[in-house]
């Protein structure tokens, strides 16, 4: 084994890459390449420059240069009229999703795009989403180059085909209305009634009846717009004839609205106004407390998102931009280098080295020759190629499969334990009121009324739904700041109740970023590694670029480069001939089954090998231990077998390994544990994990950056927080004990207000301590148990 002393490289001043000093200077800074160096002086013309002084090397690398012509489609009137929000005689309207933004310089930069060309009007960085509005004047600057222009500065667009589909609501700011309205009403009804609670409206009786019926009208709103929510919930509900909490929340609310009005204008009470206004206003903030999370984030995406939205299409020896749904089988494509192959199809020109770990999870590159078929979701990252299309986009292998899950996988995974409470709570509560009722119909009939309301707003299980709103919400937001972010509270649960965990290899347990690289065979001097280096950056191969990041950077000159795609590479470097690549390549002999392998020759004589394994990310050996002592563990890959021993040692005897498994045979391994009574948790990163996911009953994406495209699930992990998901775990089963354990508390205070209520004798002044005081305490427990829980857990 050789050790490799890599030299200290001077940082880009743009993107902060290393980069040889002297090599590429301006105004006495150094650049990686011409790219970044232009980026600075369009900057520094305009008067830009305080974008590097908000942070340290802000921008992106600019080394691989955008293809000319990649935005040609947005000239297409069609395509750019689906993408565009609103267009006048002189404006255009657009958003545009730039996964680069990252920090305070890229907001700056962004949103002072007018001061670099004056067709911009303005820009604003919506920067949780990585979104930006442009306004731009169409007669100075076209679709085109607004897209262009981001492009120049390092903000590349990503439009996806997902674009032209309808959009999807994002934040439901109608029931941020209703909750400003219960809160007015709410707030204002409270002030209006202290004269009843402090017991003076002897004192003044025309303001008390004026201050009444005020409270009657700030009612209205709540009643008729700021509780639709629990309606429309209620009325599916009873429609499936399930019945979930808001049913019986439902009938509370309209008994303690109607019974108000009824002592209201039969003037014998003031009502309980404020105890209807508080139940709507507390559980309605629960609820937007749960909604935070999916504002942010997608978790429905199928391959649109992932899909250009066109391709070129060669027609007369022309490349014309046609968008994805308008090609037809028999169309030629052009497919450029690191463009997804949309449709499948066979290779008519040019060599294909297809990626398909976005597919498979193979991690490895695939070389295909003319001839071959090649599948929708490949990536070529060879040169250009042509491609005839033997299927519609519609009805390629990658689109069938998104179909399937669609049909096999049922769109409800299970039902909160909190609606199944709610259910025998409801039940309890209507017995209590007809046993009162009948006690009453015999001795005074005059109490049914006043018992039997008092009873239905009394026992109302608002508290268990507080309860479980502001825990789950609370829940949400501490997995959130530690970089899990589920898609809605049932998931919660769903976490909570998984006894077996399933980890995809490729991209989740291992990071695509880094290689393990090891030298066996003869040793190297300084000189021979330098040109290994010098050989391999002239390579766009994935173990070329594995190298070099092993072996450093340097800027030898390579003379007569040679590559022979998906075989090997070779290059005189100081009047020596190297050359690097498979077995086959370097001495003509058949591949083993060793693993993934680069051998290295010098003047034709061979001088051993780099062997590449995937890198572990350091999280992983801790965490599968913690693991493995409570849950059942598998670990399915698209690989080969190679590493079979070394994801041995790390996952533990007990833990299942499968390797060379496709999409369905993930999905069948999971279904098999379901059959046999184990609630499954499927953790992935790619296409090839969706399907699986989606089954489980519990699905969780691997993502590198949150805003990076992950399959569909039902929570969204940053790569970094992998290693906290034993204790996200725990706390998911915290939050099911808080839950019950304030729902305890909450029987507690219906048994104090029932005890009044079946006597017929409760007062406004009793039901105004007891109902919000009930809600204030369970908020408190609730807030206050599920931090200790994350503070114990270290979360």
């Amino acid at each position: 084994m050789v050790s490799v002393e890599v030299k200290k490289q001077t940082t880009c001043y743009h993107c902060g890459e290393d980069c040889q000093e002297g090599k590429i200077v301006l105004e006495e800074k150094n650049f990686c390449c011409e790219g970044c160096k232009m980026v600075y002086q369009l900057l520094n013309e305009h008067g830009l420059c305080d974008y590097y002084d908000l942070n340290n090397n802000p921008g992106q690398s600019q080394r691989i240069a955008v293809r000319k012509d990649k935005f040609a489609f947005l000239e297409d009137p069609g395509i750019a009229q689906q993408l565009i929000s609103f267009r006048n005689e002189e404006q255009t309207h657009i958003t545009f999703y730039l996964p680069h933004i990252h920090c305070s310089s890229c907001l700056y930069l962004v949103e002072n795009l007018h001061r670099i060309h004056p067709g911009i009007v303005r820009t604003t960085v919506n920067f949780t989403r990585k979104e930006t509005d442009v306004i731009f004047n169409h007669k100075k600057i076209s679709l085109r180059e607004v897209a262009e222009l981001l492009t120049s500065i390092g903000y590349e667009p990503y439009i996806s085909l997902n674009n032209l589909k309808a959009k999807k609501p994002r934040l439901p700011r109608t029931m941020i209305y209703q909750l400003g309205v219960a809160g007015f009403c709410f707030a204002n009804i409270m002030l209006m009634s202290f004269p009843e609670y402090l017991g003076l409206e002897e004192a003044e009786k025309n303001l008390q009846n004026a201050f009444r019926y005020l409270n009657l009208i700030l009612s209205l709103p709540v009643l008729l717009f700021s509780a639709q929510p629990f309606y429309e919930s209620a009325w599916k509900s009873l429609k499936h004839r399930f019945l979930n909490i808001d049913a019986p929340i439902v009938l509370a609310i309209w008994v303690t609205f109607f019974r108000s009005v009824f002592e209201v204008l039969t003037n014998t009470g003031s009502g309980y106004f404020d105890s209807f206004a508080g139940i709507v206003f507390f559980m309605l903030i629960g609820r937007v407390l749960q909604d935070k999370t999916y504002q942010q984030l997608s978790f429905e995406r199928d391959y649109t998102s992932y899909f250009p939205i066109a391709v070129t299409v060669l027609k007369e020896e022309k490349e014309i931009p046609t968008a994805l749904p308008d090609i037809k089988a028999g169309d030629t494509l052009m497919i450029h280098h690191e463009e997804l192959v949309p449709a499948d199809g066979i290779l008519t020109r040019g060599k294909a080295f297809i990626d398909y770990s976005f597919v498979t999870g193979e991690s490895l590159p695939v070389l295909k020759e003319v001839g071959e078929i090649i599948y929708a979701g490949g990536k070529q990252t060879g040169g250009n190629m042509e491609l005839l299309v033997v299927k519609e986009v519609s009805q390629s292998y990658l689109t069938r499969l998104w179909n399937q899950q669609e049909k096999e996988v049922p769109e409800e995974k299970g039902v909160s334990f909190v609606h199944l409470l709610s259910r025998y709570f409801t039940y309890i509560v209507l017995t209590v009121a007809i046993l009162t009722a009948v006690y009453w119909w015999v001795n005074d009939i005059t109490r049914i009324w006043p018992a039997v309301t008092a009873i239905l707003i009394i026992a109302c299980p608002c508290a268990l739904l507080l309860s479980n709103t502001f825990t789950n919400g609370n829940i949400l937001r501490i997995l959130g700041r530690n970089k899990l972010y589920l898609r809605n509270a049932q998931s919660i649960e769903e976490m909570a109740a998984i006894d077996h965990i399933v980890f995809d290899k490729t991209g989740t347990l291992t990071t695509t970023h880094r290689h393990d690289v090891v030298y066996e065979g003869e040793s190297l001097h300084k000189s021979d590694l330098q040109a290994i280096s010098a050989l391999s950056s002239q390579s766009s191969h994935p173990l070329s670029k594995a190298l070099v990041r092993h072996l450093g950077r340097n800027q030898l000159t390579v003379s007569a480069f040679e590559e022979q795609t998906g075989k090997g590479i070779s290059g005189q470097i100081n009047g020596e001939s190297f050359a690097l690549g498979s077995l086959p390549f370097i001495t003509g002999k058949a591949a083993g089954a060793e693993g993934t392998r680069v051998y290295v020759s010098r003047n034709g004589s061979l001088l051993g090998h780099f062997s590449f394994r995937n890198h572990y990310r350091n999280e992983v050996n801790d965490l599968l231990n913690d693991l493995q002592s409570e849950y059942g563990l598998a670990v399915i890959s698209g690989d080969n077998a190679a590493e079979r021993q070394t994801l041995q040692h790390l996952a533990g005897k007990n833990t299942t390994l499968l390797f060379n498994q496709q999409p369905h045979d993930k999905l069948e391994y999971v279904r098999k544990m379901q059959s046999a009574g184990k609630k499954v948790m499927m953790v992935g990163d790619g296409l090839n994990d969706a399907i699986a996911m989606q089954e489980s009953n519990m699905g969780i994406a691997i993502a590198e950056d949150t805003n990076s495209f992950t399959p569909a699930s039902d929570g969204i992990l940053e790569s970094g927080a992998l290693a906290k998901l034993h204790r996200f775990i725990r706390l998911a089963k915290a939050n099911k004990q808080i839950v019950l354990a304030s729902f305890v508390m909450s029987i507690a205070y219906n048994i104090v207000g029932l005890y009044f209520a079946v006597q017929g004798t409760l007062s406004p002044l009793i039901a105004a301590v007891l109902m919000p005081s009930s809600s204030i305490s369970i908020i408190l427990l609730t807030f206050g148990s599920s931090n200790l829980a994350a503070r114990w857990l270290k979360l």
